[in-house]
């Protein structure tokens, strides 16, 4: 990119997406100055990097209060990019039990998380501004997991779901259909001693 050379796209057949979402996000935001709510969105971005850094898990972009974050990309990992992301979101929800709203300190924050495994194509968009995005259905698929999931939940769909029953180690729960037509599985922790 710095030599002004174009940098060509790449389809990867097998990666994890990740999407969250802080639940309420507006209404926590609308009670705080803005200079307390980039204080927020910053001391939450750091502890959910931090938790990144330990996967092998690339962030895509944050955009206010939604993250989005692949695994099997651009390195690929066989398959075992659902449990790098599996693992991530347990981590991100952990963090959040001991995490405070500096100026709301008795509210908890609470996030969605939606998953979805599947093939994409990653290329850098723009000249003035270069971004690495993702493109495909996967990444569609993964966005309304979380936007249709439930507050405190890490939503997989089905495909997530097998991919994550071969890799093992993890519990998962049916949480049946909901009106997008996909199921649904939530991923919870198999033992709470566990570091994720």
């Amino acid at each position: 990119l710095k030599l002004g050379q174009s940098v060509e796209p790449e389809s990867f057949e097998s990666v994890t997406v990740f999407f969250s979402d802080v639940v309420s996000f507006t209404t926590i935001a609308a009670r705080g100055s803005p200079l307390q709510v980039v204080s927020l969105l910053n001391s939450l971005y750091m502890t959910f990097d931090s938790i990144i850094d330990a996967h092998d898990v690339y962030k895509v972009e944050t955009i206010g209060d939604a993250y989005l974050c692949v695994s099997g990309l651009p390195r690929r990992n066989g398959h075992q990019h659902i449990k790098e992301i599996c693992s991530m979101s347990l981590g991100f929800m952990h963090a959040l039990v001991d995490f405070r709203i500096p100026y709301l300190p008795n509210e908890q924050l609470n996030l969605r998380i939606g998953l979805h495994s599947g093939a994409v194509v990653a290329g850098v968009v723009g000249l003035t501004m270069p971004r690495y995005c993702l493109f495909g259905d996967t990444v569609n698929t993964a966005s309304r997991m979380e936007s249709n999931g439930k507050a405190g939940k890490i939503h997989l769909s089905s495909e997530a779901n097998r991919m994550l029953e071969q890799v093992g180690g993890y519990q998962t729960e049916k949480r049946g259909e909901v009106i997008i037509k996909v199921q649904l599985i939530i991923l919870s922790p198999l033992n709470t001693r566990y570091k994720y």
